[in-house]
């Protein structure tokens, strides 16, 4: 069998794995997106505190996939819940890293500026810095994307949803009938969705971003 029959032959459940994926995905970002940008936020003023922070995110990232989703499951079991809780904790170091990069990189005239007529702190973090530091911040949201995008393949190593499932299957029986085909079928999936998805980050970037900002 080909690997486009193979495709054809499992169109329904080929689809729905891929769908389940791009949730998967798209959820884990965006709380991950939430908790970092409120930690960059909190911590940006403070050096001591960033440093901290980010280091934290980047111990948490080294830790091997795999070896993170067996931690998770004697607290989580199987399934969802260790998956979206690993993606959500990679996710987290570039973004914590890129909002604090963004809004240290404000210019710091702008700030006083803001204060000047009268602008409080609240104010002008919500009117001057974020936006300007919205570039670095959407960067490093888009790469915490592609990130978890791979990393949720292994999420099937803890009976995860989404197309790592096929990849898993095929590689559990190399040499088998169609194992080939369903390894290829799940890589190919994945890269098509991170194309979508980076696409989506592109498009985001030029309605969100001034053109001035943009460069």
């Amino acid at each position: 069998m080909s690997l486009w029959e193979y495709i054809e032959d499992r169109w329904d459940l080929i689809v729905f794995e891929a769908v389940q994926h791009a949730s998967m995905v798209a959820q884990c970002v965006l709380v991950a997106a939430l908790i970092g940008v409120l930690i960059g936020v909190a911590t940006y003023r403070h050096p001591k505190s960033a440093t901290l922070a980010t280091a934290g995110a980047g111990v948490l990232f080294t830790i091997p996939s795999l070896a993170m989703l067996g931690l998770l499951i004697p607290p989580f079991g199987l399934g969802v819940a260790p998956s979206v809780t690993a993606l959500v904790l990679y996710a987290l170091l570039p973004i914590i890293r890129n909002t604090v990069v963004g809004l240290r990189g404000v210019d710091p005239t702008l700030v006083d500026a803001a204060k000047g007529i009268g602008m409080g702190r609240t104010r002008s973090l919500t009117r001057i810095e974020l936006p300007l530091a919205w570039p670095v911040i959407l960067t490093g949201i888009r790469v915490a994307t592609q990130l978890a995008m791979g990393i949720g393949a292994v999420a099937a190593y803890v009976s995860g949803p989404g197309l790592g499932e096929q990849i898993f299957s095929g590689l559990a029986r190399l040499g088998g009938a169609n194992a080939v085909n369903a390894t290829l079928t799940g890589t190919l999936g994945i890269a098509i969705l991170a194309l979508i998805f980076d696409g989506f980050f592109v498009l985001l970037g030029r309605l969100t971003i001034p053109g001035g900002v943009r460069g």
